[in-house]
């Protein structure tokens, strides 16, 4: 069996890799004195498809059979999200709003539920010797740290989507700053490309910091105990007669 420590890629490398293309997807947007829906629909699709890579190789490459199904999940969502944004007829202030909305609420969803689920302690029942069930709890699925970063980045990409719930896509504010001779326009779509660009920050950050932290290994599930059918059922211990 395929042990954590005998894999070359772990979480942490993939939690470094998300936060790279996150803070790539920040860069671009922070510097860019464009922030329309041709522009924004494009570095959120650069994103997504290059996260979606890393999570389905995720799937192989680090987590155990077993544990492969949030990161097949996400990195579905998120491919699909992104191969949208990069269709050109989609490239609008309204294919934006949409295709991001729809990933952070429901690929925040998946984050999330995947991220409390790995904190609950599993109990199961099984036997250490014939007639005799173990009832202990097993070991939380995965690291606790890894499944608190879960939840973390789950609830700040719900946020996103949240946020872009409410901004108005028609929105279009003109303001003029006197002192400088400088006049502009808001608009719902500047707003909307503004907030992708903030998350993304966050998360790349946050990412960061989880991917270069110290962590202390998983804990291992209980051994089972091996028992052949023909050995005798243990016995209570007896007690010396006074």
């Amino acid at each position: 069996m395929t042990t954590a420590e005998s894999r070359t890629f772990d979480v942490r490398h993939v939690q470094l890799a998300r936060a790279a293309f996150a803070a790539i997807a920040a860069l671009m947007i922070t510097f860019s004195s464009d922030h329309s829906a041709a522009v924004g629909s494009a570095v959120f699709s650069g994103f997504a498809i290059a996260t979606a890579f890393v999570l389905l190789l995720a799937a192989w490459l680090v987590y155990p059979a077993g544990r492969r199904a949030p990161s097949i999940a996400l990195g579905i969502v998120t491919i699909v999200a992104g191969m949208a944004t990069g269709l050109f007829p989609l490239r609008t202030v309204t294919g934006f709003f949409v295709t991001v909305i729809a990933w952070a609420l429901v690929s925040g969803i998946i984050e999330l539920v995947a991220g409390w689920r790995g904190l609950k302690p599993r109990t199961e029942r099984r036997e250490i010797a014939p007639g005799v069930a173990d009832a202990r709890p097993v070991a939380p699925v995965g690291p606790r740290s890894e499944s608190r970063d879960a939840i973390v980045v789950g609830a700040l990409t719900m946020l996103l989507g949240i946020a872009l719930l409410c901004v108005q896509p028609a929105y279009s504010l003109t303001y003029r700053l006197d002192e400088a001779g400088v006049t502009g326009t808001l608009t719902g779509i500047t707003i909307g490309v503004g907030l992708f660009g903030g998350y993304a920050a966050i998360v790349a950050v946050y990412l960061g910091i989880a991917g270069f932290s110290p962590r202390a290994a998983a804990p291992a599930e209980p051994e089972a105990v091996a028992t052949d059918a023909s050995a005798p059922a243990p016995q209570a211990d007896r007690k010396d007669s006074a």
